[in-house]
């Protein structure tokens, strides 16, 4: 069953003028490790999750897309305790197409992964349990394809994903300077678990 997947980062007494460098190091970490250099889409949410955006701008992708550094920027300039900054970024994996008119075949496509930055008082202080900075990197499909029977090239590919997702974590840890940081699951599950039991590898 798939899941969605989140990595939250937090930083020791972090005060809200300093989140435009995180944010700006976690979304230049992508370009390195399968991602676009480019930001995709910003948005900005007032006070929770049910409030209108205070700011939406779709960049587009590739060139058309805004240097980390400036959309950052542009969302910053309303600065707020209980505002969420939400940036877009695309990220490419290998995913499995299924269909009639082909056997099961990989390819690799970009997805959209949203990372945010939250105010102190967004959503009655929701940082604290989701991070300062969350990365919604979307269905868990591609580290796992638990409905795909599994041979070598799927293994390969599967392995990757998780290559590059691991690498990316550690990434963004470093260079943003987190202090602390979890992936985890909407199911609540874990997914080196899961992983490993997906690959024959649990006890």
């Amino acid at each position: 069953m798939a899941d969605t997947l989140y990595l939250s980062l937090w930083y020791p007494n972090l005060r809200l003028a300093a989140l435009a460098d995180k944010l700006t190091a976690v979304l230049g970490a992508f370009a390195a490790h399968g991602g676009e250099a480019r930001v995709y889409a910003v948005t900005v949410w007032p006070i929770d999750w049910s409030e209108s955006p205070a700011l939406q701008r779709v960049y587009g992708h590739g060139e058309r897309g805004a240097e980390p550094r400036g959309a950052v920027e542009e969302a910053l300039e309303l600065l707020h305790d209980d505002y969420a900054y939400e940036f877009q970024v695309g990220w490419n994996l290998w995913e499995l197409e299924t269909g009639a008119e082909f056997d099961d075949r990989w390819v690799r496509e970009p997805r959209l992964v949203r990372v945010t930055g939250y105010g102190p008082l967004f959503d009655e202080g929701a940082y604290e349990q989701d991070g300062h900075i969350r990365i919604d990197f979307g269905s868990d499909a591609p580290f796992l394809e638990e409905d795909a029977n599994l041979h070598a090239v799927g293994a390969r590919h599967v392995e990757e994903n998780v290559r590059q997702l691991v690498e990316l974590t550690a990434a963004v840890e470093k260079g943003s300077g987190a202090t602390a940081r979890l992936l985890w699951s909407e199911l609540g599950e874990s997914l080196a678990q899961r992983l490993a039991a997906r690959l024959g590898m649990g006890n």
